[in-house]
């Protein structure tokens, strides 16, 4: 049967803090463990199922390697379905012993989760770096390029990641024999105890070195501070990520580097508004123009385009003009742009311009306004009922 995904079997997202993930695991631990429930197989190969998940996850190697491969990732490692990393005088069960589930009921510390057997020194990928980038209303729709400060971890071209002198390699730690991790037994009221912990020689890596590379003095990895562009796509919307692979920090082991991942901040336009790839915007006309029609200027990203408005236009009337919006992330393809009426009512008449609207007025039978009339008849339907 294959595996369930660890972060499924604890219950928890791929985005957990150590703290939260350890919580998640405690709960879970205290209801399977089969001290609680003696003879009962389901829960005792939960238990094992959730020791295995916590046992990757809450080590940092380990859960970069399952995030990138998956269960493959961590092959190279025992895991406590081959052995466990806990064992007891009296019977611990799936690597757990009973101290810890004291421990877990009375807030005692975890014993963590270490795997017995070799521990998994494979390739990791780096981690991402996320950046912000701030972009004008019509840079991110159209793309452009900017320039950033890049901060961070390169593989030393001295030593070549691996952290020796030149003409020197890396030794196999002769403490924990290259595993990166060492059995502590501990006697107690209960029995012996045995944890596994991180080899604190080689403090996990399970080799140490000693010539280290003078130009990054033995980590691999070297703190770079460079200016640097980055092309932003036509399309780009405010809280998108760009993501550019394999330029964030260096990965361990000769692992991959981790993305940079641009994050998209959008200044709001003085007159666009934008939803998706289509823009709207109000165009204010005079009562005239709206009533006989008339020819107006629309603004575009590009260059303003005319636009008839046809006779009787009322307010808030909205028209749509195709291709005017937004260009499509990868397409050539583009939005439309909305407009929305404005009808603006003149103040400040002079006595000719007052009197010509009363004229006007006294020579309308009522038809030209067909919502006016149809109010007053919904208002007499109303009282006559």
């Amino acid at each position: 049967m294959a595996k369930r995904d660890y972060y499924e079997v604890l219950g928890v997202d791929r985005s957990v803090d150590e703290a939260a993930l350890k919580k998640a695991y405690r709960q879970l631990a205290k209801k399977y463990h089969p001290d609680v429930n003696p003879g009962d197989k389901e829960a005792e190969a939960k238990f094992k199922e959730i020791n295995e998940a916590y046992e990757v996850l809450s080590d940092p190697q380990k859960r970069a390697a399952y995030d990138r491969y998956g269960h493959e990732g961590v092959n190279g490692g025992a895991g406590p379905a081959g052995g466990g990393a806990y064992t007891s005088d009296f019977g611990g069960f799936g690597g757990f012993g009973f101290e810890d589930i004291l421990n877990s009921f009375f807030g005692g510390g975890m014993g963590g989760g270490a795997a017995g057997g070799s521990r998994y020194n494979g390739p990791v990928r780096g981690d991402d770096i996320r950046y912000e980038v701030r972009l004008s209303f019509e840079e991110a729709a159209k793309g452009c390029e900017k320039e950033i400060n890049l901060v961070r971890d390169e593989t030393c071209e001295t030593c070549h990641g691996t952290g020796a002198k030149p003409g020197t390699s890396p030794q196999t730690c002769q403490t924990c024999h290259g595993t990166g991790q060492v059995r502590v037994t501990t006697n107690t009221a209960f029995g012996r105890i045995q944890n596994v912990r991180t080899c604190d020689a080689c403090h996990g890596t399970g080799k140490t070195i000693s010539d280290p590379c003078p130009k990054c003095n033995g980590r691999g990895k070297v703190r770079t501070s460079k200016r640097r562009k980055v092309k932003i796509p036509a399309g780009v919307d405010n809280g998108q990520i760009v993501t550019i692979r394999g330029q964030g920090e260096a990965g361990e082991n000769g692992g991959p580097a981790g993305d940079l991942q641009i994050l998209i901040a959008v200044r709001p336009h003085k007159l666009f508004k934008r939803n998706g790839y289509d823009l709207y915007i109000e165009i204010p006309v005079t009562f005239t123009q709206a009533a006989l029609g008339s020819a107006i200027d629309v603004p575009t990203l590009e260059k303003p385009v005319r636009y008839d408005l046809p006779e009787g236009t009322q307010p808030g009337q909205v028209y749509r003009i195709k291709g005017q919006g937004v260009q499509m992330l990868n397409s050539t393809a583009r939005g439309d742009l909305y407009i929305t009426v404005k009808v603006e009512v003149p103040r400040k008449l002079n006595d000719k311009q007052k009197e010509l609207l009363r004229r006007f007025e006294e020579s309308t039978s009522g038809r030209e306004y067909e919502e006016k009339k149809s109010f007053f008849e919904r208002v007499k339907d109303a009282f006559n009922n």
